[in-house]
């Protein structure tokens, strides 16, 4: 399928698979006799385990790191990612992006704590 179609079929724009091409999360799809991207059900297959971790949280940087472990969500969606392997750099992304999320929310109930208490809404 051309890359409008297989964006479609994802949940994204083509943009954003040249964007993951570029970036090394998907490898370059074959070409047409024309020169156009064809892609196939396993690149769909991979694009939406891409938005997926993209949507909880994980960055593109995060996911050019365990790019070459991507495909065994793709195998296997219901896998623990970290579940890879202990040596595998996935759980340590896992771990600091949770680390991450975890500081947000301190800062935000910081934040929200003090707005309330000076609205005296708390």
């Amino acid at each position: 399928m051309r890359i409008g179609d297989a964006a479609a079929a994802a949940g994204t724009t083509p943009r954003a698979l040249r964007f993951y091409e570029e970036r090394g999360l998907l490898r370059p799809p074959t070409r047409t006799a024309a020169g156009q991207r064809h892609y196939g059900p396993g690149d769909v297959a991979r694009l939406r385990v891409i938005r997926e971790l993209l949507g909880l949280g994980l960055t593109v940087e995060d996911l050019r790191t365990v790019a070459d472990r991507i495909h065994l969500l793709v195998e296997n969606p219901q896998q623990a990612c970290t579940s890879c392997g202990p040596d595998s750099p996935g759980p340590g992304v896992v771990e600091r992006r949770l680390a991450a999320i975890d500081d947000e929310i301190g800062r935000l109930t910081r934040l929200r704590d003090r707005l309330a208490h000076r609205t005296g809404q708390g």
